[in-house]
């Protein structure tokens, strides 16, 4: 091969490589972008659907009260009242009753009625094409993670938040934070620093939610990517020895490496064996966090207590810890 043509070749494999370079630097940029649902107006209509656990109290008035108040209109999906054991109808009627809430141009919010389990037996049966088209936001919490961890991967940002089974109790704070995440008013937390925390700053995307279904979803499409993320996580009911195992996991899964910062939840009526383990759920995540040099918040009020504030997943937010408070600021 003469000299000069070997150099127009080499030139053209280096601008090749150049232009696959700046294309897959964009491409992880537009992947990075989140979608934001359309804000909530006077008048629109969200539905009260079941995506677990059944709910056949019948006692859905406090909830659809609610959200009169802020001038909603409520639709209860079919799902809501079936008994399937532990769940709310079989997997095909809850995943009929979810789909269409989805692909309903006039529901602009989906509000899911409680967790316990079950939404990952659906989510792989859910076609999300229309929700593409006309994007809304998705509302829950504890089994719920499935679907904002799903999302997540998918490029939309979702509310973890009371459901319409916690919002009797819920506190003005938990049900105010909501009102304000949903018709997407400026969202920010000023919290007492609690002891164990972390002092430091970080800027990311806020991801997670329950902690032991972000552990069963690892391996899965529905797995949240940590890297560069802020991640939340908050549990109930488990043994302190299951806390330690999943926090491992996620440290195995590389998940810990590449975070910017960690919020802690409520971590709620944990248990323990016969012969103790040894440490409570929060002094178990420090010990497998401390290695890594980011901040954490602590005692954060979000997961399964009345002061369940709402925490938009998939938005930028910068958290600052301090010895005197901790913030979280929503930046998009």
């Amino acid at each position: 091969m003469p000299t000069s043509r070997f150099l127009f070749t080499n030139r053209t494999f280096s601008i090749s490589l150049f232009l696959i370079s700046i294309f897959q630097t964009f491409n992880s940029q537009a992947q990075q972008h989140m979608i934001t649902p359309a804000a909530l107006q006077k008048g629109d209509t969200i539905a009260i659907v079941a995506t677990a656990r059944k709910y056949t109290d019948n006692n859905l008035q406090p909830a659809i009260d609610l959200m009169h108040s802020w001038g909603l209109e409520v639709v209860i999906g079919k799902s809501i009242g079936l008994d399937n054991n532990q769940l709310a109808g079989t997997d095909e009627e809850r995943t009929a009753d979810f789909q269409a809430q989805l692909d309903n141009p006039n529901i602009k919010a989906i509000w899911c009625v409680k967790g316990g389990y079950g939404t990952v037996r659906i989510i792989d049966t859910l076609d999300f094409t229309k929700f593409k088209q006309n994007p809304k936001w998705i509302v829950g919490f504890s089994d719920i993670t499935v679907l904002h961890n799903h999302l997540n991967t998918l490029g939309y940002k979702t509310i973890h938040g009371i459901m319409p089974v916690t919002a009797p109790r819920a506190t003005p704070e938990a049900i105010e934070t909501l009102r304000q995440a949903l018709f997407e008013e400026p969202l920010s937390y000023e919290i007492p620093s609690d002891p164990m925390n972390r002092m430091g700053s970080a800027t990311g995307e806020l991801v997670g939610g329950n902690l032991s279904i972000l552990y069963s979803l690892f391996g899965s499409p529905s797995a949240i990517d940590c890297h560069d993320k802020i991640l939340f996580i908050e549990d109930l009911d488990e043994y302190l020895y299951h806390i330690d195992r999943m926090m491992m996991n996620l440290k195995r899964n590389g998940c810990l490496e590449s975070i910017k910062g960690i919020i802690v939840g409520s971590m709620t009526k944990m248990k323990d064996n016969e012969i103790p383990w040894g440490k409570n759920a929060v002094e178990i995540i420090e010990d497998v966090t401390k290695k890594y040099k980011i901040p954490v918040i602590y005692n954060f009020p979000a997961g399964h207590i009345q002061d369940n504030r709402a925490l938009i997943l998939g938005s930028t937010v910068s958290m600052e810890v301090t010895p005197e408070k901790s913030t979280l600021k929503f930046e998009d």
